[in-house]
């Protein structure tokens, strides 16, 4: 369900009190954790050290994310692999070839 158009884009306060501070072209990064806010047209050109829970990603804002919100741009999971059977087999080629047996002696 997306916000009330009667209430406008949610932005953080802070947020928009940090880029009014800031000239045009001025390459400060802006250290953030309201992933909710929303990107408006006076935020382009700036970067956003977005949090997603552990680091801070760089998001450089362009006219093509405005009205998206700032957590969109900074990935808060890590895909690592599936298991299963093909993942083994993966594995086990990463590994090498098993060795030779050494041949019996033989009993005369």
């Amino acid at each position: 369900m997306s916000r009330s158009s009667k209430k406008g884009p949610y932005t953080d306060v802070k947020l928009m009190e940090k880029v009014s501070k800031l000239r045009p072209g001025d390459k400060t990064v802006i250290k953030t954790w309201a992933r909710a806010s929303t990107i408006t047209p006076s935020m382009v050109g700036f970067t956003f050290a977005v949090h997603n829970g552990k680091d801070f990603l760089p998001v450089y804002v362009i006219e093509n994310m405005v009205g998206h919100k700032l957590g969109e741009f900074s990935s808060s999971r890590k895909f690592i692999r599936h298991g299963g059977k093909l993942a083994k087999d993966e594995k086990g080629a990463a590994a090498g070839p098993k060795p030779a047996a050494a041949p019996a002696a033989k009993k005369k």
